[in-house]
């Protein structure tokens, strides 16, 4: 065979393992590297928005249903001490309080007509309490936070409870009599005094008993601590302290406490509190209202005043979990990247040689050597 034959027929054996040109091996690796950094920022932007969304998909999902009962054992103390709260309050209505010295001449200021409660004792639940708590179902409704819905229940009962404790023990503790006083222990009117002075009482027992738990009034610090309480929580929720001067949220705010203080009005007037024992009533409320608050939400001028703590520490969870997988997101990107741009180089023992011998005239027998050998 002539040399020109064996020379075309090698040539075309070896024509996808010819070597490439230097210049044409560095386009090609500069055409995956140019590939891979134009479509790497969308591929990653795209697996961001899908772990965005999966983070939103987890801090939705915790409903009552699928949550509800692993925050309530969470707090089961919390619940086993409001229990507790609720015997006492229940122990201190039942003994007697403090029989204070009432003398003749203090009766002047204690003879005011009996009157019937305007705002009865079984609609400060109602106000106190149920009506916060459909407060709290409406923004459950609208945001699907189990964390939000269970803390507002807590905390309100705390507030009820722990000033209802409150204004209990002082009540027994004081026995001022209230301004009713003489016609709870006069129903005929005819004053009876012992030697020392002292009132000699011939009404009924319990009347006479609730004369003498004046201060302060159950009704107005019952009312402040749940209603405050609301008042906080409608705060935080409308961001009344965004400094965007909304005076209509400032008036939302102020509802609940114009109402508390509506009934605290109306234990003066139907004679049964003092002025102080309101006031007193009042200020025991708000107080422990704000602790209760405070113990499972931001400051409502805070930022983050219109979410629960527990709800920032689960979204820092989540958020760390989405860092931590976005590393390795990275890391396998990153890897993916250096194999894509490792295959984009030139193979330099399938481009340069083809079974074990190559055309450049320095590493072995050329094609005319093989040719005359055969000769």
């Amino acid at each position: 065979m002539p040399w020109w034959d064996l020379r075309s027929v090698l040539f075309f054996m070896n024509f996808r393992g010819f070597p490439r040109s230097q210049n044409e091996s560095s386009q090609r690796s500069e055409t995956s590297a140019g590939f891979s950094q134009l479509f790497l920022p969308l591929i990653t932007h795209k697996k961001k928005q899908q772990q965005g969304r999966m983070r939103d998909a987890q801090l939705v999902s915790h409903t009552v249903r699928s949550h509800g009962i692993t925050v309530a054992r969470t707090h089961l103390n919390d619940w086993m001490i409001l229990i507790l709260l609720f015997v006492i309050v229940v122990l201190l209505n039942a003994i007697h309080p403090f029989y204070r010295f009432v003398g003749k001449d203090m009766m002047e200021d204690l003879k005011y007509p009996l009157k019937s409660n305007t705002v009865p004792i079984w609609a400060v639940p109602v106000y106190a309490v149920l009506l916060p708590v459909v407060v709290f179902l409406l923004v459950y409704f609208r945001r699907r936070d189990v964390y939000d819905l269970h803390h507002a229940i807590l905390g309100l009962l705390f507030s009820i409870l722990v000033t209802a404790v409150i204004t209990d023990a002082i009540k027994d503790a004081v026995g001022r009599p209230r301004p009713d006083f003489f016609w709870r222990c006069f129903p005929d009117g005819k004053d009876v005094y012992d030697k020392w002075g002292d009132v000699v009482c011939h009404g009924d027992k319990n009347v006479i008993k609730e004369g003498h738990k004046s201060f302060p009034s159950g009704h107005t610090s019952w009312s402040f601590a749940g209603l405050g309480f609301l008042s906080l929580y409608l705060s935080g929720k409308i961001q009344v302290f965004d400094c965007r001067g909304h005076v209509a949220k400032l008036c939302l705010v102020l509802l609940p406490l114009l109402l508390a203080s509506l009934v605290g009005i109306s234990r003066v007037d139907d004679y049964w509190h003092h002025w102080q024992d309101v006031f007193a009533g009042g200020l025991i409320g708000l107080i422990v209202a704000a602790l209760c608050y405070l113990q499972f939400f931001p400051p409502p001028y805070h930022d983050q005043g219109w979410a629960t703590y527990a709800y920032f520490r689960v979204l820092e969870e989540s958020q760390g979990t989405a860092q931590a997988a976005n590393g390795e997101n990275a890391n396998a990107n990153s890897t993916c990247i250096a194999e894509v741009q490792i295959e984009g180089r030139p193979n330099d023992r399938n481009d340069n040689a083809f079974t074990g011998i190559s055309l450049s005239g320095d590493s072995g027998p050329t094609a005319e050597d093989l040719e005359s050998g055969r000769r």
